[in-house]
């Protein structure tokens, strides 16, 4: 993961007022995730509430009691499953907020597909990251559009 350009960052870390957004990721990679949560936590008003490194954990958070959150950041392949379940039962028991993928193949098929499950955005990994920093520096600001 490459790191946010400085302009966002300091953008995003100015959203001081805004209201802390509970996040929840679906990533098996744990460097990827160490790094997302860092980044999600020290420059936005973000508290990541958990994770889970396949689909069927994914799952089993969103039916537990706990399984409510603001933001839902999804990988499309994982290990063991696809996030692509995931996030249609996100959309379908409407307990996520904002459902955001991403994925380091976010092709135009892929992002046709998730936009089809439900998802609010799609960003790359690779290449999006100052992206998705600002799209969730506005959610927390309340200036967030369907």
């Amino acid at each position: 993961m490459r790191e946010p350009d400085s302009h966002l960052s300091q953008r995003a870390s100015v959203a001081g007022a805004a209201r802390r957004l509970r996040c929840f990721i679906v990533e098996d990679s744990a460097v990827i995730r160490q790094n997302l949560v860092a980044m999600l936590e020290d420059l936005l008003p973000v508290d990541v509430v958990g994770y889970a490194e396949d689909e069927k954990r994914a799952l089993e958070w969103l039916d537990s009691a706990e399984g409510y959150c603001d933001l839902l950041l999804i990988d499309v392949f994982l290990k063991v499953g696809s996030g692509l379940p995931v996030l249609a039962a996100a959309q379908a028991s409407g307990r996520a907020g904002k459902l955001v993928v991403l994925s380091n193949y976010a092709t135009p098929d892929i992002r046709r597909r998730c936009a089809a499950l439900g998802a609010d955005r799609v960003f790359d990994k690779s290449s999006e990251l100052d992206e998705l920093i600002a799209f969730c520096a506005e959610l927390g600001a309340g200036e967030q559009r369907s």
